[in-house]
């Protein structure tokens, strides 16, 4: 790849008159799918914004500012969180995440001292892929009833605010071109938020509810001095700290650790898939320099701060590896400049109360599409690996994950006075492990073998 297409590279240190815009381009692409998982799992949105910025700023520090890369809320832990949300409560969620960041360490020691190899063997594509899709497809009834139900009754109104949300964010990723183009799910929120407004005037049926908005609207028109200005204006988010909130000892429970921590296994492989992405966008070998180990135990640090503030687990986003295809903008002071304006937004309150009434259709509609694009990336990870469904080895594998992922199978073992559940999705990434390791013929579920290719080898 030519360097003379790049517009700042990874070290560049953007203008003054361009920074704010080229960041700003990077928070809008991640802020839909953001705040999308704390709105499902019931966790703070602000929160949310908060530890991704922060996630974001230590990654570029672990990896010595050579990785442009954003840190969003991982989808992948939407049903782990909601489940271990039942057993232990936000405290519950927070130490399960904790344990899941250790785990990106744990790998990222074992890549420093045996390098990358065995993950392919441990994690090979026709495991990965086929997980990746339990994933978006497990997710899916979730997307469903946001988009047509209310209390678990049929919606035709809510409905509708759905497939307008639904529409737009699919014509905006097709047809949009430039800054517009990098931000379709925003629109798609937005529009759909509108459409709610006015359908909601229409009918008399409160598809949105803006109360919290207007309360905080008037609460800054309303002050009589600076200090009341700036206290109605800034707002700290509902952090849940270890300790504080919570004594981490007394929520944790084996139940939490088998729901949480086998999800990093998947989200560590979505992870190598983003840095390969990376490293073919810009041309450079990230996988090498500064090396696989930094940048998962970037993402395992980001995770654990998010654990220790309250927020969902935090991913690298493909979302905002569309912005430097698109944009060429490759700089890490243009991602950085993305992450202060994250914990910026975080503790503006009625941003916060603006994001808190987006209508659940509308969110509902985007999660449609979204969900199905995180299915869609399994396949993508299979064709793009050429594993051959012709070979009944693989064939079997895949069909297996399938099924047991998305069936809702799952194992409950009693321990003593506990029940400790193997959720559906953490069982199928371990049936899918222990058949690739069991059956005959390991080599036709490598693929080309091209995992760790980068433009220079390929």
């Amino acid at each position: 790849m030519s360097n003379q297409h790049i517009v700042l590279d990874v070290r560049d240190v953007p203008k003054k008159s361009k920074w704010l815009l080229f960041s700003l381009q990077h928070l809008f692409a991640m802020f839909g799918s953001t705040i999308l998982v704390p709105f499902l799992t019931d966790l703070s949105t602000a929160v949310a914004l908060v530890s991704s910025g922060l996630g974001t700023l230590a990654y570029l520090i672990v990896t010595r500012g050579q990785i442009p890369a954003y840190l969003g809320s991982s989808f992948a832990f939407i049903t782990p969180i909601t489940s271990a949300m039942a057993i232990g409560g936000v405290g519950g969620v927070m130490v399960g995440s904790f344990l899941a960041g250790i785990v990106y360490g744990i790998l990222s020691l074992l890549i420093t001292a045996f390098g990358t190899d065995w993950i392919v063997k441990v994690l090979p594509p026709i495991v990965v892929g086929p997980v990746i899709i339990v994933i978006g497809l497990g997710l899916a009834p979730t997307a469903i009833d946001m988009a047509m139900n209310v209390d678990g009754e049929y919606s035709g109104i809510h409905l509708s605010a759905a497939l307008v949300t639904l529409l737009v964010t699919i014509i905006g990723s097709l047809l949009f071109r430039g800054f517009f183009g990098l931000i379709p799910i925003l629109i798609g929120i937005i529009t759909g938020y509108l459409y709610s407004l006015i359908i909601s005037a229409i009918t008399n049926v409160q598809v949105v509810n803006t109360s919290g908005v207007q309360a905080a609207w008037q609460q800054i028109i309303s002050s009589n001095s600076v200090g009341e200005f700036f206290q109605a204006i800034f707002i700290a988010p509902e952090f849940v700290i270890p300790f504080v909130n919570y004594n981490p000892l007394e929520v944790i429970n084996f139940s939490i650790v088998l729901l949480m921590v086998p999800v990093a296994v998947v989200t560590v492989a979505e992870h190598i898939g983003d840095q390969m992405v990376l490293s073919k966008v810009t041309g450079k070998n990230f996988i090498k320099q500064p090396g696989l180990h930094r940048s998962i135990l970037g993402d395992g640090v980001a995770t654990v701060i998010a654990s220790v503030l309250g927020g969902p687990p935090n991913t690298t986003y493909g979302e905002n590896i569309g912005v430097l295809a698109i944009t060429r903008v490759f700089s890490v002071f243009v991602v950085g400049g993305a992450a202060v304006l994250a914990i910026f937004f975080g503790f503006i309150g009625i941003v916060t109360e603006l994001i808190a009434s987006i209508p659940t259709p509308v969110m509902g509609g985007v999660s449609i599409l979204l969900f199905g694009i995180i299915a869609s990336s399994g396949l993508r990870m299979l064709v793009d690996n050429e594993i051959d469904l012709g070979i009944k080895r693989n064939l079997v594998i895949a069909s297996v994950i399938l099924v047991i992922g998305i069936g809702g199978a799952y194992i409950d073992i009693p321990l003593g006075d506990v029940n400790v559940e193997i959720t559906s999705m953490a069982l199928s990434a371990l049936v899918g492990l222990i058949l690739n390791l069991v059956l005959p013929g390991k080599e036709s579920g490598y693929g080309n073998g091209n995992m760790f290719a980068t433009p220079d080898e390929e």
